[in-house]
């Protein structure tokens, strides 16, 4: 329970803290809004950094390399815990948006943030303007800001993280009308961290793996139409092989 509470403590204290330092992130942006951009992501990194630490995870990251660094992409990754989303931002070599559900947006002072890195906020009920969503990550792909999706839809709650809810094709548009490359992201046992047994913060060892950028272009226009499934299948063949590793080491 102390890991949890002091999280929640230094969640507050940085929510609180932000506001006269979005006042100079707004100033630095009407003259350098690249500055801003790359302010914006360093502390908010930091900030990811201290709940990591907080939380004492026990991260293991492999093929980080394997992330093209001289072009956006698209991160496509699976998704169990809010602590993914805090572990691999935390890694972010660039500018980078994820795509979140509708009800962040209406969090104070954090959605002022996440508006600040580029992130737009999902209505999975609407579809036309899921579809608006869609258009507006390609936009950002195209002006040299990476995205990250958790294509399932949802936190996925079954007993292992290979057994993952289907992934949206609509998501992989953002890749195949732009050409970025698409890494896929496995993360193992993030939810033990923290959504297996609510409200307890747990140290426990978190592997993450970047596999290898998948180029829409070099890929026939049939299999851009399922590409979701192969990303899909690279991923749970990575998160077996990873949950083999950590089940190995207990």
């Amino acid at each position: 329970m102390l890991r949890f509470l002091l999280i929640v403590l230094f969640v507050v204290v940085f929510l609180i803290l932000s506001i006269p330092v979005f006042l100079a992130e707004w100033i630095i942006g009407k003259r350098n809004p690249r500055l801003r951009d790359m302010s914006s992501l360093r502390i908010v990194q930091w900030a990811f950094r201290v709940i990591i630490r907080l939380a004492g995870i026990r991260l293991t990251v492999i093929g980080e390399e394997r992330v093209p660094k001289d072009t956006p992409v698209l991160y496509i990754g699976n998704h169990r815990s809010y602590f993914d989303i805090v572990l691999t931002y935390a890694r972010c070599p660039g500018r980078t948006g994820y795509i979140a559900k509708k009800e962040m947006e209406k969090i104070p002072l954090l959605s002022r943030w996440m508006k600040f890195l580029y992130c737009l906020f999902l209505d999975r009920k609407d579809i036309k303007q899921g579809m608006k969503t869609i258009l507006t990550a390609i936009d950002q792909i195209q002006n040299g800001i990476s995205m990250m999706i958790f294509p399932e839809g949802t936190r996925g709650s079954a007993a292992t993280e290979a057994e993952m809810l289907p992934f949206h094709e609509g998501s992989f548009k953002i890749a195949t009308k732009t050409g970025c490359p698409i890494v896929p992201v496995s993360i193992v046992n993030s939810s033990s961290v923290f959504e297996d047994h609510l409200p307890w913060v747990k140290a426990v060892p978190v592997i993450i793996e970047y596999g290898e950028p998948i180029c829409p272009g070099s890929l026939s226009r049939e299999e851009q139409k399922f590409i979701g499934r192969r990303v899909q299948e690279q991923i749970r063949e990575t998160l077996e092989k990873n949950r083999r590793v950590l089940e190995k080491k207990a």
